[in-house]
Parts: structure tokens; C-alpha cells; sequence
């Protein structure tokens, strides 16, 4: 039994008068569609009409997510009191009632101050931990935001409501909001693509899901595009023994006539999202050997990366792939780097976390700025959320353990129309609370758009009933004190 058959079997008189025209003029423009015009129009879409809103000094994002939650405490809040308070309780004013249940049934909540030295950097006299040397540099080009908030205490809720704007699976990722509105710059790549690099062993990794990078309730070929790790960051990409180009594109063009005719038929948007999906696939053939060819670069590029950037599937590798992806007309570059989950042996994990990272990141920026690509190119740092300051587990003078604290972390931004050299926002005296400027992981997410030339109140899109934003339905702001 065919189900469509029996369906039009069903219809009425008038639904099936009301529908005939419109699929069969489909069919009759898929018919007189050339193989060109096909392509064409498979092509990776433009942007929404009227988008952007307003001129934005941005026009790409590369958003390097840590995930896992880097300890603020470590990293970038310096809190030279807290020696005094070693091992003394923190007190239950502070504590609240709000803790996972990983350190609730603790009999006492000591306090372990960052066994790490701070020193200030560049003109701005940023207090920087010496786990960060090389981003240390480049401070006067970058606002830090220290008291970002979060609604969720656990790594899976929250890491999705970073990336799409709230805990509940099945709303767009920032990068699918992104290709929606604003397309992309090239027809050669994904407007979107997502990096996994690897992460240093012996670390404590949560797991990735693809919601971090899907398209939600956008059409399915918003989604972000999955480059591999290694030399091989697409499989299959190659076509196989006996297949050339001609015949890749002939088998494409007969499939692609299909499709439209399904999709005539049938209207399923997948179909679309299958085709262009398919057109894209055939581009990147040619393309995306070429992006992943680092020995192109100039030696003085990859010095700056450091020798972690010949090493296959590294961070380093990754953030120069994304100064590549972006200089090639991508609109959005996310790095997910796991691993920073340290529950036990912090100091330990930690240092390997940033060996891992630490140069790189400071040479993204640095890359970008010396190739005048920063001035419009947004470069965002940051977990899901912070680090408690009291220990979890056992505390000694070398070693502690931090549990996950939502109520302020660090975040900064570099270039693309953000103010380098400043901070925003204070915490009180154990880094527990905001006492200044608290700032909601979604204004990052309004700061970001805004920065891209859109209007977060306004980049909507009607699914259920509902204006859907990536900034969810509460007021949220731009946080203007950083723009330039």
C-alpha cells in the first residue's frame, strides 16, 4: 500500500483542484531548470531579506567554547584575600541552597584560594594567572567579562543553553541562527562549521551533542558542518576508483531532478536540505583539501601557533583552520574544546587544559590582527559555566577540586566592534556572587548579534505559535560598556 496514493485516493474535489496547479507548476519549473540553474539554486543561500538590521562592525564569529567549565578562580578572577581563608568554611551566607549533588553531602565546604600567582599585563593592568602567559599578551585586546551567569548547575543543560539561548533541547544553535539570517560569503563552504579538536589525556571530558551545533526547528541545512579531526576532516570526500568529476556531477544532476520531483510532490522541506546538502558535498570536493593543507602557511604563521599546530586534530591546528575557514567567507567557526571538568586534581588538569589552549588562542587574535581581519572578525572565549571556591574533595596546599558554579564565571571578547583592554563586572571577596554588573549568558549571546548587525529582539522566527530568538523571551541587553 502506497500511503500517498491512498492519500490522494481521500481528498476532496477541492483540495485536490487546490493543489494539482501548484505541484504541477513545480514540476513544469524543475523540468526547464538547467543542471547550472539547479546548482545555483542549491547554492548556500544569502541572507535574509532586510538582514543585516544595521551596519555591524563584525561579519564572522569564532567562538572558542571550553567546555567544561574553566575555573574563574584560576584563570581570571584574582582574589590575593582568599590565602587567609585557606581551609576555613566558607560561610553559609555565601553557600546558598543551590549546589549539585556531587558536593551537597559534603560535612564542610573549605575554601581553596588558587595555588597559582597572578601578575597584571599590557597597558591595562589586567590581573592574568601564570597559567596563561601567551593570552596574557594580548589583554589590551580583549574584554573580559567576569560575572556571567547561568541558569543551569549541570554540563548538558548548560552547555545548551550557551550555544542556543536555553536548557531545553530542540531550539537553534547560535551558529544555525547565524547562517539563517545572515548566509554566508561563500558557495564553496558551510556558512557554519563545527571543530572538535583533541583535548590532553588523563582530563575529565563531557560528552558533545549535536543539538550544541544543530539547526533546531530551522530548516536542516542551517545545521553546522562537522569537520573531523586529522587529515581527513571530511570521509568519503573523495570520489571512488572510476568515478570522476563529470560522472560525480551527471549522478548529481539526475538526483537532483528526482528530488525537485519528490519535492513537488510531497513538499517535505528535508528534501531541499537533502539536495543542497548534496551540492555542497560536491563543492567541497574541491575546497576543503585545500583549506586543510596548513603547510601552505608561512613558517613565521605556524611559529606563532606553536609546534602543537603540526600535530593533527590539535586546538592549534583547529584555531588556525578557523582564521582559514573565516578568510575563505564562512560566517561562523565554533571550537569545542574538551576536558575542563576538574572535580579532583584541578591544579594538574588545569595546567594541561591551558597548555593545550593558551597559545593558541592568543595567536587567533594575534593572526587576525596582523592580517587586518580582526577589526571584523568576533572572537569569543568561554565555558558553560564557572568553579566553586570551596573544595570539593581533598584540599591540600598543591591540590583541590572545584564543583560546577553557575552564579558567575569568566567570558572574553576580542575584535568585530568589541572594546579591547577593559572588564566589566566585579564578585565578592570568594568569587561566589556578582556585586557588579552581572551580565546573563544570553546578553553575550545580544552582544554577539548586535556585533554581527542584528537586532536580537527582532531575529525572530515563528515556530509553535511563538516569536522564537536565540536571546529567549526575558528581556535581555546588549552589553554596551564593552562595544568599541
Amino acid at each position: 500500500m502506497n500511503p500517498f496514493f491512498e492519500n490522494q485516493i481521500l481528498q476532496t474535489r477541492r483540495q485536490f483542484f487546490g493543489q494539482t496547479g501548484i505541484r504541477m507548476g513545480g514540476l513544469a519549473m524543475a523540468s526547464m531548470l538547467s543542471a547550472d540553474l539547479a546548482r545555483a539554486a542549491s547554492a548556500v543561500h544569502p541572507a535574509l531579506p532586510k538582514m543585516p538590521h544595521f551596519a555591524g562592525k563584525a561579519k564572522a564569529v569564532i567562538y572558542l567554547h571550553m567546555n567544561g567549565g574553566p575555573s574563574q578562580l584560576d584563570t581570571w578572577d584574582y582574589k590575593p584575600n582568599l590565602k587567609d581563608q585557606f581551609n576555613k568554611d566558607l560561610p553559609k551566607d555565601f553557600l546558598g541552597d543551590r549546589i549539585t549533588t556531587m558536593t551537597s553531602g559534603q560535612g564542610r565546604f573549605p575554601v581553596a584560594p588558587s595555588k597559582f600567582a597572578f601578575a597584571q599585563h599590557g597597558q591595562c593592568g589586567r590581573w592574568v594567572s601564570e597559567l596563561l602567559p601567551h593570552t596574557a599578551k594580548i589583554v589590551d585586546d580583549i574584554a573580559l567579562v567576569k560575572t556571567v551567569h547561568t541558569k543551569a548547575i549541570n554540563h548538558d543543560p548548560a552547555c545548551t543553553f550557551a550555544m542556543t539561548g536555553s536548557e531545553v533541547p530542540g531550539k537553534p544553535s547560535m551558529g544555525s541562527w547565524m547562517s539563517y539570517g545572515l548566509g554566508a560569503e561563500t558557495s564553496d563552504l558551510p556558512a557554519f562549521v563545527a571543530l572538535m579538536p583533541t583535548f590532553p589525556n588523563g582530563s575529565n571530558a563531557q560528552a558533545l551533542f549535536s543539538r550544541m551545533w544543530g539547526p533546531g526547528f530551522l530548516p536542516g541545512k542551517h545545521s553546522g558542518v562537522v569537520l573531523r579531526s586529522g587529515s581527513d576532516p571530511v570521509l568519503y570526500l573523495e570520489n571512488p576508483p572510476g568515478v570522476d568529476a563529470m560522472d560525480r556531477r551527471a549522478m548529481l544532476d539526475a538526483l537532483g531532478k528526482l528530488n525537485a520531483r519528490g519535492f513537488a510532490k510531497i513538499g517535505d522541506p528535508d528534501i531541499q536540505t537533502r539536495i543542497s546538502q548534496y551540492e555542497m558535498a560536491y563543492r567541497m570536493q574541491s575546497s576543503v583539501p585545500e583549506l586543510a593543507d596548513l603547510s601552505k602557511e608561512s613558517p613565521a604563521s605556524l611559529a606563532l601557533y606553536g609546534d602543537d599546530v603540526k600535530r593533527e586534530g590539535s586546538f592549534a591546528a583547529s584555531a588556525l583552520l578557523a582564521r582559514r575557514l573565516v578568510e575563505r567567507g564562512v560566517r561562523f567557526v565554533q571550537i569545542m574544546h574538551r576536558g575542563w571538568d576538574s572535580h579532583g586534581n584541578l591544579p594538574g588538569e588545569l595546567s594541561s587544559q591551558c597548555r593545550d589552549t593558551d597559545q593558541a588562542c592568543a595567536a587567533l587574535v594575534t593572526d587576525l590582527k596582523q592580517r587586518g581581519m580582526l577589526d571584523d572578525t568576533l572572537v569569543i572565549w568561554g565555558g558553560e559555566f564557572g568553579r566553586t571556591v570551596y573544595s570539593q574533595g581533598t584540599l591540600t596546599k598543591e591540590t583541590y577540586g572545584r564543583d560546577h558554579h553557575p552564579r558567575n564565571f569568566c567570558m572574553w571578547m576580542a575584535g568585530g566592534g568589541i572594546k579591547g583592554g577593559v572588564s566589566l563586572g566585579e564578585t565578592d571577596d570568594f568569587s561566589y556572587n556578582p556585586v557588579a554588573d552581572s551580565v546573563h549568558i544570553n546578553e553575550i549571546n545580544a552582544t554577539i548579534l548586535h556585533c554581527m548587525g542584528v537586532d536580537h529582539e527582532r531575529f525572530v522566527y515563528r515556530y509553535q505559535g511563538l516569536d522564537q530568538r536565540l536571546t529567549g523571551v526575558e528581556p535581555m541587553k546588549v552589553i554596551r560598556k564593552i562595544l568599541a
